[in-house]
Parts: structure tokens; sequence; C-alpha cells
């Protein structure tokens, strides 16, 4: 695969999940605005709470990866990642540095 079809397919990716996300999260936030709810319903059975648990963990360890690669590689601007990895959502927060540091490799 070639750094072009690379970078298209991250984007479309990271696209389509913001989407995703979208059509399924505003419409119930938009009728009651609880976002600690909204996080809680995550975990409303022990199927739901191993996918949220799932989540969290791989946004730590993506987190985990952007501050050593900021020191060690000097990638910058990785916090946008983790921003974009709680909303919309880790996939797109790692379909973002992936890009990012793809775009930076090669500057």
């Amino acid at each position: 695969m070639n750094l072009s079809t690379f970078r298209i397919l991250l984007i479309l990716l990271g696209s389509l999940f913001t989407a995703g996300f979208l059509y399924l999260v505003l419409p119930p936030l938009s009728q009651n605005f609880d976002i600690i709810g909204a996080f809680l319903g995550g975990f409303v059975n022990p199927f739901s709470s191993a996918y949220a648990l799932d989540i969290i963990f791989t946004w730590l360890v993506l987190a985990v990866w952007i501050v050593y690669e900021a020191k060690t590689k000097g990638i910058k601007n990785g916090w946008i990642a983790l921003l974009l990895g709680v909303v919309p959502g880790v996939a797109v927060g790692a379909a973002y540095y992936i890009y990012l540091r793809a775009k930076q490799d090669r500057n």
C-alpha cells in the first residue's frame, strides 16, 4: 500500500466513525444533555462494561505512545489526538495520530 492510499484510508475510517458516532449520540444527547449518564451507559451490563473498559485502556495506551514519541521522536501536536480520542472516540484519535506521525516522519 502506498502512502497516499494509507492516508486516504485513515481519513475515511476516521470520518466514517465520526459520522456514525454523531448519528448515534446526538439525538439522545439533544433530548437529555447528561454527559455522566451517557458515559455510565457504557456500563449497563457485563458485555458493554468490557467494551467500555477496552476503549478506556486503548485510550490510555494511545496516551502513553503519544507522550513517549513526543519525547523520543519529536512528534508534535499529539495532544490533539488525545482530545479526539475522548470525543468522538479512540478510533479517530488513533487514526489522526497515525496520520500525523506518517506526515512528520516523511518531512
